[in-house]
């Protein structure tokens, strides 16, 4: 048995959340905010048996985008970049962290 915690884009949410349901996968969706944009993100909180990890992470990665955004200089300057100017980075896709759950109980 397995915890998935995945953190996916708000931008995304929507879509991955519709298709871990229509493969009958229970989520708990919950809102979170990113920290170095400070954009709203979405972490689910999946159980799954062992064998249905790889279709997960599947699903979680054809749905979840990675984009282009501009980054204001004030927020660059937050974390070391010294610029006047805004800076491209890459954001969205996704984080996952895999564990290893002792005892599932649905009540």
């Amino acid at each position: 048995m397995k915890l998935i915690i995945t953190i996916v884009s708000k931008e995304d949410s929507s879509i991955v959340q519709k298709e871990l349901l229509k493969q009958r996968f229970f989520v708990t969706k919950l809102s979170s905010t990113g920290g170095f944009l400070k954009h709203g993100n979405t972490t689910f909180m999946i159980g799954a048996k062992d064998q249905d990890v790889d279709t997960i992470i599947n699903i979680i990665s054809e749905y979840s985008r990675t984009r282009k955004e501009m980054v204001p200089a004030s927020i660059a300057r937050d974390f070391g970049y010294s610029t006047i100017s805004p800076t491209e980075v890459t954001v969205g896709g996704a984080t996952l962290f895999i564990m290893d759950v002792e005892k599932m109980i649905k009540l």
